[in-house]
C-alpha cells in the first residue's frame, strides 16, 4: 500500500460542510466533558454517528494543530538603562515570541526578570540562546525554570 504525505489546509469555518462543522462541535462537547459519549454528542448537534466517525480524525480546530513549545527563563540583571530592551531584542532575533514578562523592582542595582516564551519559531537551539545570554555583561545569571510542549 502506498502511503501518502498528509497535507493540511486552513479553511474558514463558514465554508466547511455542515457535517464537518457539527463534527467539530461534537468533538468540543466531548473534550470539555459536556457529554459522556459520542452518541450523546452527535444527538446534541444533530449529526449522524457515521458522519462523526468519517470526519473526527480529519477535521481539527486551528489551535489544536498549532504546536506551541513554551519555556520560562529567569534572569538576574544589572539595573542599567536599556538592559531589558536589549534582552527582548535578542529574544525576538532568536525567533521566540514573548508570552509573559515579570520584572521585580531593582534592589542594590539588580533586578529579576522572568520571561515565558513560545519557542515554536526559534531559529537556533535553546542551548545556544542561553549561551548567547550568558555572554552579555549585564546578565549575572540565567536559568531555565520550566520547559515543555
Amino acid at each position: 500500500m502506498v502511503q501518502r504525505d498528509e497535507q493540511f489546509y486552513l479553511v474558514r469555518h463558514d465554508v466547511l460542510p455542515e457535517s464537518m462543522q457539527k463534527t467539530l462541535e461534537a468533538k468540543a462537547l466531548l473534550e470539555r466533558g459536556k457529554v459522556d459519549s459520542v452518541h450523546e454528542a452527535v444527538q446534541k448537534v444533530d449529526l449522524s454517528r457515521s458522519a462523526f466517525y468519517k470526519y473526527r480524525d480529519a477535521v481539527f480546530p486551528f489551535q489544536a494543530m498549532v504546536k506551541e513549545r513554551m519555556i520560562t527563563l529567569f534572569f538576574h540583571l544589572e539595573d542599567r538603562s536599556g538592559t531589558l530592551s536589549h534582552l527582548l531584542a535578542m529574544v525576538a532575533k532568536s525567533g521566540c515570541n514573548v508570552l509573559t514578562i515579570h520584572q521585580t523592582i531593582p534592589l542594590q542595582g539588580k533586578a529579576n526578570v522572568t520571561l515565558s516564551l513560545n519557542t515554536s519559531g526559534m531559529t537556533q537551539s535553546i542551548e545556544q540562546m542561553i549561551q548567547d545570554f550568558k555572554r552579555l555583561d549585564f546578565i549575572d545569571r540565567v536559568e531555565i525554570l520550566s520547559s515543555g510542549a
